[in-house]
């Protein structure tokens, strides 16, 4: 893919996400990226629940900052420590960084990148509101990252790589800013069978968390190639329930679920 049709790419998600962060859905939330506020699929915890968030964690966080877009819950894989560094890929309104600043503490540090000036704004402006002086959210993108060389040691991400259009860049990214020793708790989705080709090339099933999904074996091919070890990614079949909510009689979930991915940066 040219350098012009993945800033077409980027410009399309952006719009989308835009979208979304500008809409007032405090009460309901899309299944996926494309969908509208006012989805079949009730509220954004509604949504968050079904991906194995907690009750306690869905009401620890800001109101707004829960846009029910994940597909997993990495803070359930991440095993973050009081301390720790950690990056939230694609940190939408915060809803993953405020828990994650919660298991960190006072000593620790959440950093928050997104794409969409909307997002980061509202992000930042629940961090506010809401007293969250250990998170920090910066305007970027994924395949290039603001933060510093060997200065994290978690990163997270929930269902956001696979809308980039140079994937193994942002794994060389994850890896550069990891610390010795640090470790990526990701969840994303990834193809279990060949995508039709109506739905391939096409930018609205990227935006929506599909089109862009890559399978497992390109997945480790990926974190090989930028220098991870003990490489995991795990499909998880349980996905398929919440993937039919997507996009209802088109058999989504004969195509892709979501998958648990960690890796670890060598010490």
């Amino acid at each position: 893919m040219s350098q012009v049709q993945n800033d077409q790419v980027r410009q399309h998600v952006r719009n989308r996400y835009k979208e979304i962060a500008i809409q007032d859905n405090k009460s309901t939330s899309g299944c996926s990226p494309a969908s509208s506020a006012s989805s079949c699929c009730g509220t954004a915890d509604d949504v968050s629940s079904k991906l194995g968030y907690s009750n306690e964690e869905l009401s620890t966080v800001p109101q707004g900052a829960n846009l029910g877009l994940g597909c997993g819950n990495p803070q359930a894989i991440a095993s973050l420590q009081p301390g720790e560094v950690v990056l939230d890929l694609g940190s939408g309104a915060g809803f993953d960084c405020f828990l994650a600043s919660k298991q960190v503490g006072e000593t620790g540090k959440v950093y928050g990148v997104d794409m969409t000036p909307e997002m980061v704004s509202r992000a930042r402006n629940n961090a506010l509101t809401n007293g969250y002086s250990n998170v920090e959210f910066r305007l970027g993108e994924i395949e290039h990252l603001p933060i510093l060389d060997s200065s994290v040691d978690v990163i997270i991400s929930n269902c956001v790589i696979n809308l980039s259009p140079d994937k193994q860049q942002v794994f060389n990214e994850a890896f550069r800013v990891l610390k010795s020793a640090g470790r990526l708790a990701i969840s994303d989705i990834v193809t279990t069978a060949e995508l039709p080709a109506e739905i391939k090339g096409d930018l609205d099933s990227l935006a929506s968390c599909i089109s862009g999904a890559s399978t497992v074996d390109e997945v480790k091919g990926m974190l090989q190639a930028s220098g991870f070890s003990d490489i995991v990614v795990e499909p998880k079949d349980e996905s398929r329930e919440f993937i039919k909510d997507w996009a209802p009689g088109g058999n989504l979930e004969d195509y892709i679920q979501s998958a648990v991915i960690r890796a670890k940066k060598k010490s």
